[in-house]
């Protein structure tokens, strides 16, 4: 649609998963690094949490494309309250036979897996994405699931990736025993407003866009919008590019990003799906909330 108008080969901000779009800024980077050393070193737990949006899953996809064919892979990834007991799911996720009655019988079937993959060389690795959806009895299930790991013999490891309210309940009492095991954890925080500029900037780049299109005070008015989550840099830049192409606009400016937002909140809900930390955050509502006019008008008087 607007490719060819603003010169890029493809959408620079999709939201579909693009390898080729990637930004390794510093904070991924800083993941990416606690994740490779989890692994490299075995670590029984390793959690790795972040806002919805700030890149988690795509970064977990990277580190887990380096792994090598000793490496074991399992996923979880639909997760919630009500799942049931957890031990089926982790044999489905290895691709073993979960169909057993006893729950004996099933982790018997789990742990002899286990063994068999250790007299092999091989590393087990269950990787539980969302997993803030858990209850709290299905992460002691886990916890009592890594009793398998015994002296010596790092038999599973397990990598939990979720949203802020993961750390929240495990802070829970109860899971005491759980903390006690997490050698590895990471909170992926949100992008500065200097990482927002070089996050729009590769992908500007990555899509054969050399002349900047943001001026700088846009830059710092996306992050401000945004909360510096990539998701919701990506709705906001290619929405605004949309309208941009509509206008003849080469260049995008502070107050144009406010107006097209406005034009979106009076035609309806805005989805920016984020509830602002930053101070002056008053100005704008929380997530489900309609940006008000006012609001935004507000934003462009400031």
């Amino acid at each position: 649609m607007y490719e060819a108008f603003y010169g890029f080969k493809e959408k620079p901000f999709t939201l579909q998963t693009n390898p080729g779009l990637l930004y390794m800024g510093g904070v991924h980077t800083a993941a990416y690094s606690m994740l490779e050393y989890g692994l490299l070193n075995q670590a029984g737990f390793t959690v790795i949490t972040g806002e919805i949006g700030c890149g988690k899953t795509t970064l977990l996809a990277r580190v887990l494309e380096g792994i090598g064919s000793r490496q074991v892979l399992g996923c979880i990834n639909h997760t919630h309250e009500n799942m049931g007991d957890l031990l089926p799911w982790v044999l489905h996720a290895f691709g073993l036979d979960y169909s057993a009655e006893s729950q004996i019988k099933q982790y018997d079937i789990f742990k002899n897996f286990l063994i068999k993959s250790k007299r092999k060389g091989h590393t087990v690795i269950l990787v539980v994405d969302e997993a803030q959806n858990l209850s709290l009895s299905l992460l002691e299930e886990l916890r009592t699931l890594s009793n398998v790991n015994f002296g010596a013999d790092q038999l599973l490891q397990i990598i939990l990736v979720g949203q802020p309210e993961l750390r929240d309940k495990l802070k829970h009492p109860n899971l005491r025993q759980f903390v006690q095991r997490i050698a590895v954890d990471y909170h992926i925080p949100s992008l500065d407003r200097g990482e927002t500029a070089k996050y729009i900037e590769h992908r500007l780049k990555a899509v054969g866009r050399s002349e900047p299109l943001f001026t700088v005070k846009a830059l710092g008015m996306i992050n401000y919008l945004s909360d510096g989550v990539p998701r919701v840099i990506n709705v906001i830049c290619d929405t605004v590019l949309s309208y941009g192409f509509a206008d003849g606009k080469q260049e995008i400016d502070e107050r144009y990003i406010v107006s097209v937002i406005k034009d979106r909140a009076e035609g309806g809900l805005l989805a920016l799906g984020f509830e602002p930390k930053k101070k002056g955050a008053s100005k704008l509502p929380s997530q489900n909330s309609i940006l008000g006019s006012e609001r935004l008008d507000a934003l462009t008087s400031a």
